[in-house]
């Protein structure tokens, strides 16, 4: 029996590998349907990245990360909102239910509003305003493959509307999570919207989706009430630096010339950019949290050159009150603003019941 069940895990590792080849070669300049990487869970944000790879039954981790779906989230909902920058709101609303015999399935819908724009002829008059926003409804579903490894995929149909134009794809992830609860670690490798544009905007070619290999550790400490958490993305990239054109520092000042790079440092900073961190503090039995996180690669490209300040950091702490869990993040995105996210979590049957 465990024979076959490590083959099952083979197995699925190999498909992984083969759909990251297809997903990766599919990639070709910018990429359409960017708000699929939004950090909608409070939880998410406030670690540092885009996903978590921690196994406890949090419905709000699913979205990112659906190898984290269990049966004992049957009937929990949860509803996330992020206060962007500007005029942009975003959110999640996700609910999960279990069926004994094929797995347990998450609901999503996402969605992102970016507010109104004016619009203009060619001349510049103003003609009236538009709208613009995007939405994903997410169906996923994970299966234990044994007592410790789980696997889970999302399949995301994506409508996309800017002012008269619309534009509609497809998109799935797979994910495999390594769970040992008693030693509260958990480790997830994820391959993340792999899929194409049905329709688009115009009548041009197809846009490449935002892609990501990501792989996610967590550990909570026996006796002490912490939790480390290690996030690594865009594994299937190595450089993902980006040269700004007003950064004076690589400039000469003698000559004028632009300074060559030390191959160390460039090393260093390339491998940090694929990497984002988190601290979560959770004293007693888990009715109170605070959370630190740190994004390198964020403060690299978000900061101003003579000041960095927090950009980069999120801060937020998560309480449970009387049925429900309400988290809240900032997220420093950069000297200007920053974002604020909300979210509500409870279990609807008990709920209604109220038990």
């Amino acid at each position: 029996m465990i024979l076959k069940r490590y083959k099952e895990v083979v197995i699925v590792l190999l498909f992984i590998v083969s759909s990251a080849t297809i997903a990766i070669a599919q990639q070709a300049g910018n990429s359409v349907y960017n708000f699929l990487n939004a950090t909608n869970s409070s939880r998410v944000t406030a670690l540092g990245s885009s996903f978590l790879s921690i196994d406890d039954d949090d419905v709000s981790l699913a979205y990112a990360n659906p190898a984290l779906i269990r049966p004992s989230m049957h009937n929990n909902i949860s509803i996330d909102y992020i206060d962007f920058i500007a005029d942009i709101n975003s959110g999640l609303i996700s609910y999960a239910y279990n069926f004994e015999k094929i797995g347990t399935f998450v609901a999503s819908l996402q969605f992102a509003s970016y507010g109104e724009f004016d619009l203009t002829d060619n001349t510049g008059m103003s003609t009236g305003t538009f709208r613009a926003s995007d939405y994903a409804l997410i169906i996923g579903w994970a299966k234990p493959l044994s007592d410790h490894f789980t696997l889970g995929a999302n399949i995301k149909n994506i409508f996309s509307s800017l002012e008269t134009y619309s534009s509609y794809g497809i998109a799935a992830d797979v994910a495999l999570t390594y769970s040992l609860r008693e030693k509260n670690f958990s480790s997830s490798l994820i391959l993340k919207n792999m899929g194409r544009q049905i329709t688009t905007y115009t009548d041009g070619d197809n846009e490449p989706l935002p892609f990501d290999l990501q792989l996610g550790i967590a550990k909570k400490f026996e006796h002490a009430p912490i939790r480390l958490v290690f996030l690594f993305n865009n594994l299937h990239k190595w450089d993902l630096t980006y040269e700004r054109p007003d950064n004076k520092n690589d400039i000469d000042p003698f000559t004028g010339e632009q300074k060559e790079k030390n191959e160390y440092t460039n090393f260093g900073d390339n491998a940090l950019r694929h990497m984002a961190m988190g601290v979560e503090f959770v004293p007693g039995k888990g009715n109170f949290m605070v959370r630190v996180g740190y994004n390198y690669r964020r403060q690299r490209e978000m900061k101003i050159y003579s000041k960095a300040g927090l950009v980069g950091f999120s801060f937020g702490f998560g309480i449970k009150v009387y049925k429900f869990k309400v988290s809240y993040t900032r997220a420093n995105y950069h000297l200007a603003g920053g974002t604020n996210t909300i979210s509500i979590g409870t279990n609807f049957a008990s709920l209604l019941k109220g038990e």
